[in-house]
């Protein structure tokens, strides 16, 4: 019978439900028993994600994408390479705590002016409030603001070593951090240290409003007296470095060292051609084009960077080791 004519006549279930001849051959000419249906418990549904931290890539932290040369790197070889790639040298930023164990020996950094905190003196809000965002800073970065001060060794001899720490509100200044960037002078000038002090920052904190631009000339005045005591101030430029910290104390070092390819200015390339509609020259606010202008005295590679401050604190202190 012909598969239309069992569908004509509404047998086709019954036929195919029938056991194949040869099957029934192979089974000793007994029929299959029926077919029993059991009823199938499947997984629960995979709940919606309610927020972006919620999700997760797989591999998500094991591999970093080199931002120079687009190479696939894994996150323990650029950790143990300082954060630079080994195809083509590009310098990732790099956390405050890791430039303390590249620069500082063996990593150690007494620190200055810890009881010095952040407040909110303007009661500001925007989205939330300035507490809020230094609360969340705080719990999510290891520092209580964006500038780290103390006292630390290189090679064996005392430094005042200060730093700014990009991931605590963009490395932003305010009242605090510039209150610790002129202790840390201060500091120097009584102990006759040389000053090292690495810059990496958006600016002044608007959350601060004028609070927050005193601090350039509070900072400068401040820097203005320790060239007293005849040491050395060394300042390393890193990216980036913009705004009033760039116009304050980041190219005013008796030597301004700069990391490769470091965006360093005071205004952004965007907004300066925004405002002159004028297309800027290639690697414009960049290390090599700020060399090349007389603004840096020197870039240098993080690997040599230490082997090339004590070359300079050998020359230039006036107690050398």
């Amino acid at each position: 019978m012909s598969e239309l004519e069992l569908r004509a006549r509404g047998g086709y279930a019954k036929a195919a439900a029938r056991p194949a001849p040869a099957l029934n051959s192979f089974l000793g000419g007994q029929l299959l028993p029926s077919l029993q249906l059991h009823p199938v418990t499947l997984p629960a549904k995979t709940p919606n994600l309610t927020s972006a931290d919620e999700k997760r890539s797989v591999g998500e932290g094991l591999f970093n994408k080199c931002q120079g040369c687009a190479a696939v790197l894994t996150a323990t070889d650029l950790e143990r390479n300082w954060h630079v790639c080994p195809s083509c040298g590009f310098h990732h930023r790099m956390e405050h705590g890791r430039w303390r164990e590249l620069l500082l020996d063996d990593g150690l950094l007494s620190p200055w002016e810890e009881h010095v905190q952040p407040s909110d003196p303007l009661q500001f809000i925007d989205q939330k409030s300035y507490t809020d965002r230094l609360l969340k800073a705080q719990s999510s970065v290891d520092a209580s603001e964006s500038v780290e001060v103390g006292r630390g060794k290189i090679f064996g001899r005392d430094v005042a070593y200060g730093s700014y720490v990009f991931a605590f509100m963009a490395g932003t200044m305010g009242s605090v951090a510039g209150e610790r960037i002129v202790r840390l002078f201060e500091r120097a000038t009584a102990q006759r240290l040389p000053v090292i002090l690495l810059h990496a920052s958006g600016g002044a904190r608007m959350q601060e409003g004028i609070l927050s631009l005193m601090q350039m000339a509070k900072t400068v005045a401040a820097l203005g007296r320790y060239r007293a005591c005849r040491q050395p101030y060394i300042s390393i430029l890193m990216d980036p470095t913009t705004g009033g910290v760039a116009a304050s104390t980041a190219l005013l070092g008796d030597v301004n060292i700069a990391e490769p390819n470091a965006l360093i200015g005071f205004a952004g390339p965007r907004v300066i051609e925004n405002t002159l509609r004028t297309k800027l020259p290639e690697g414009f606010q960049r290390s090599d084009f700020l060399l090349s202008h007389g603004m840096v005295d020197s870039i240098v590679a993080r690997a040599e960077l230490k082997s090339t401050l004590n070359t300079l604190l050998n020359h230039l202190s006036r107690e050398p080791k």
